[in-house]
Protein backbone atom coordinates (compact mmCIF):
# COMPACT_ATOMS: atom_id res chain seq x y z
CA UNK A 1 0.00 0.00 0.00
CA UNK A 2 1.50 3.35 -1.02
CA UNK A 3 -0.78 5.65 0.98
CA UNK A 4 -1.44 5.69 4.69
CA UNK A 5 -5.04 5.16 5.76
CA UNK A 6 -6.41 7.77 8.12
CA UNK A 7 -9.90 7.96 9.58
CA UNK A 8 -11.90 11.18 9.54
CA UNK A 9 -12.18 12.43 13.13
CA UNK A 10 -15.60 13.68 14.12
CA UNK A 11 -17.37 14.78 17.27
CA UNK A 12 -20.99 14.49 18.36
CA UNK A 13 -23.11 15.84 21.19
CA UNK A 14 -25.63 13.53 22.86
CA UNK A 15 -28.04 16.01 24.41
CA UNK A 16 -31.05 14.88 26.45
CA UNK A 17 -33.58 17.08 28.20
CA UNK A 18 -36.74 15.80 29.86
CA UNK A 19 -36.62 12.49 27.98
CA UNK A 20 -36.09 14.11 24.57
CA UNK A 21 -32.90 14.21 22.50
CA UNK A 22 -31.77 17.22 20.49
CA UNK A 23 -31.11 16.30 16.85
CA UNK A 24 -30.53 18.15 13.63
CA UNK A 25 -32.21 17.54 10.32
CA UNK A 26 -29.75 18.18 7.53
CA UNK A 27 -29.67 18.13 3.77
CA UNK A 28 -27.32 15.45 2.41
CA UNK A 29 -26.70 13.85 -0.97
CA UNK A 30 -29.16 11.16 0.21
CA UNK A 31 -31.86 13.70 1.11
CA UNK A 32 -32.92 14.94 4.53
CA UNK A 33 -31.23 12.99 7.34
CA UNK A 34 -31.23 13.07 11.13
CA UNK A 35 -28.09 13.24 13.23
CA UNK A 36 -26.69 14.35 16.54
CA UNK A 37 -25.20 17.82 16.45
CA UNK A 38 -21.90 16.66 14.98
CA UNK A 39 -19.04 17.50 12.68
CA UNK A 40 -15.37 17.25 11.91
CA UNK A 41 -12.49 18.05 14.19
CA UNK A 42 -10.74 21.13 12.81
CA UNK A 43 -7.01 21.74 12.88
CA UNK A 44 -5.95 23.48 16.09
CA UNK A 45 -8.81 22.34 18.32
CA UNK A 46 -9.39 19.53 20.79
CA UNK A 47 -12.33 17.12 20.40
CA UNK A 48 -14.06 18.85 23.32
CA UNK A 49 -13.64 22.28 21.69
CA UNK A 50 -14.88 20.88 18.37
CA UNK A 51 -18.02 19.52 20.03
CA UNK A 52 -18.77 22.90 21.61
CA UNK A 53 -18.27 24.64 18.25
CA UNK A 54 -20.26 22.13 16.19
CA UNK A 55 -23.20 22.17 18.60
CA UNK A 56 -23.35 25.96 18.46
CA UNK A 57 -23.02 26.03 14.65
CA UNK A 58 -25.66 23.38 14.06
CA UNK A 59 -28.21 24.17 16.78
CA UNK A 60 -27.52 27.78 17.95
CA UNK A 61 -27.29 26.38 21.50
CA UNK A 62 -24.26 26.70 23.73
CA UNK A 63 -23.06 23.35 25.05
CA UNK A 64 -20.67 22.33 27.81
CA UNK A 65 -19.38 18.75 27.62
CA UNK A 66 -19.46 16.99 31.00
CA UNK A 67 -18.33 13.50 29.98
CA UNK A 68 -17.24 11.35 27.08
CA UNK A 69 -19.90 8.79 26.15
CA UNK A 70 -17.56 6.84 23.91
CA UNK A 71 -15.29 6.51 20.93
CA UNK A 72 -16.84 4.93 17.84
CA UNK A 73 -15.68 3.74 14.43
CA UNK A 74 -17.97 3.52 11.43
CA UNK A 75 -17.34 2.98 7.75
CA UNK A 76 -19.41 4.27 4.87
CA UNK A 77 -19.05 3.31 1.25
CA UNK A 78 -20.85 4.77 -1.73
CA UNK A 79 -21.81 3.21 -5.05
CA UNK A 80 -19.30 5.61 -6.62
CA UNK A 81 -16.46 3.93 -4.77
CA UNK A 82 -15.92 6.37 -1.90
CA UNK A 83 -14.84 4.51 1.23
CA UNK A 84 -14.62 6.58 4.40
CA UNK A 85 -14.02 5.55 7.99
CA UNK A 86 -15.05 7.89 10.79
CA UNK A 87 -13.69 8.01 14.33
CA UNK A 88 -16.34 9.71 16.48
CA UNK A 89 -15.85 11.24 19.93
CA UNK A 90 -19.33 11.45 21.48
CA UNK A 91 -19.85 13.76 24.44
CA UNK A 92 -22.78 14.42 26.73
CA UNK A 93 -23.17 17.55 28.77
CA UNK A 94 -25.12 20.60 29.71
CA UNK A 95 -27.14 22.50 27.15
CA UNK A 96 -27.02 26.25 27.57
CA UNK A 97 -28.95 29.07 26.03
CA UNK A 98 -30.12 29.27 22.44
CA UNK A 99 -29.24 32.32 20.37
CA UNK A 100 -32.47 32.84 18.40
CA UNK A 101 -30.72 35.22 15.98
CA UNK A 102 -27.91 32.82 15.06
CA UNK A 103 -28.13 31.19 11.64
CA UNK A 104 -27.70 27.44 11.53
CA UNK A 105 -24.78 25.89 9.65
CA UNK A 106 -25.11 25.37 5.89
CA UNK A 107 -27.20 22.29 5.19
CA UNK A 108 -28.92 22.24 8.58
CA UNK A 109 -32.66 22.58 7.96
CA UNK A 110 -33.82 22.59 11.58
CA UNK A 111 -33.31 21.27 15.07
CA UNK A 112 -35.81 18.94 16.65
CA UNK A 113 -36.39 17.10 19.90
CA UNK A 114 -37.23 13.39 19.69
CA UNK A 115 -37.86 10.56 22.13
CA UNK A 116 -35.53 7.56 22.16
CA UNK A 117 -38.32 5.41 20.71
CA UNK A 118 -38.90 7.87 17.86
CA UNK A 119 -35.16 7.90 17.11
CA UNK A 120 -35.03 4.10 17.09
CA UNK A 121 -38.06 3.99 14.76
CA UNK A 122 -36.52 6.44 12.27
CA UNK A 123 -33.30 4.52 11.45
CA UNK A 124 -33.89 4.84 7.70
CA UNK A 125 -33.49 8.61 8.08
CA UNK A 126 -30.26 8.55 10.13
CA UNK A 127 -27.16 10.09 8.62
CA UNK A 128 -24.94 7.86 10.74
CA UNK A 129 -25.51 4.43 12.26
CA UNK A 130 -23.79 5.84 15.33
CA UNK A 131 -26.77 8.04 16.21
CA UNK A 132 -28.58 5.16 17.93
CA UNK A 133 -25.43 3.55 19.35
CA UNK A 134 -24.35 6.78 21.07
CA UNK A 135 -27.87 7.33 22.44
CA UNK A 136 -28.13 3.77 23.75
CA UNK A 137 -24.74 4.05 25.47
CA UNK A 138 -25.83 7.34 27.01
CA UNK A 139 -29.09 5.80 28.24
CA UNK A 140 -27.12 2.91 29.81
CA UNK A 141 -25.18 5.52 31.77
CA UNK A 142 -21.87 5.10 29.95
CA UNK A 143 -19.68 8.05 30.94
CA UNK A 144 -15.92 8.58 30.89
CA UNK A 145 -14.12 11.58 32.38
CA UNK A 146 -13.19 14.34 29.95
CA UNK A 147 -9.57 13.92 31.11
CA UNK A 148 -9.52 10.62 29.21
CA UNK A 149 -8.92 12.66 26.04
CA UNK A 150 -5.59 14.44 26.33
CA UNK A 151 -4.33 17.04 23.87
CA UNK A 152 -0.77 18.24 23.93
CA UNK A 153 -0.45 22.04 24.11
CA UNK A 154 1.01 21.99 20.61
CA UNK A 155 -2.44 21.18 19.24
CA UNK A 156 -3.98 24.51 20.22
CA UNK A 157 -0.93 26.72 20.76
CA UNK A 158 0.09 26.88 17.12
CA UNK A 159 3.49 25.34 17.87
CA UNK A 160 2.74 22.08 16.12
CA UNK A 161 5.37 21.86 13.35
CA UNK A 162 2.86 20.05 11.15
CA UNK A 163 0.61 23.11 11.25
CA UNK A 164 3.40 25.47 10.20
CA UNK A 165 4.20 23.83 6.85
Amino acid sequence: MDTRWKPNVTVAAVIERDGLFLLVEEETTDGLRLNNPAGHLDCGETPEQACIRETLEETAYSFTPDALVGLYLSRQTTPGGDDTTYLRFAFCGTLGDCDPHRSLDTGIVRTLWMTADDIRASRARHRSPLLVQCMEDYLRGTRYPLALVQADASVTAGTNPLLNR
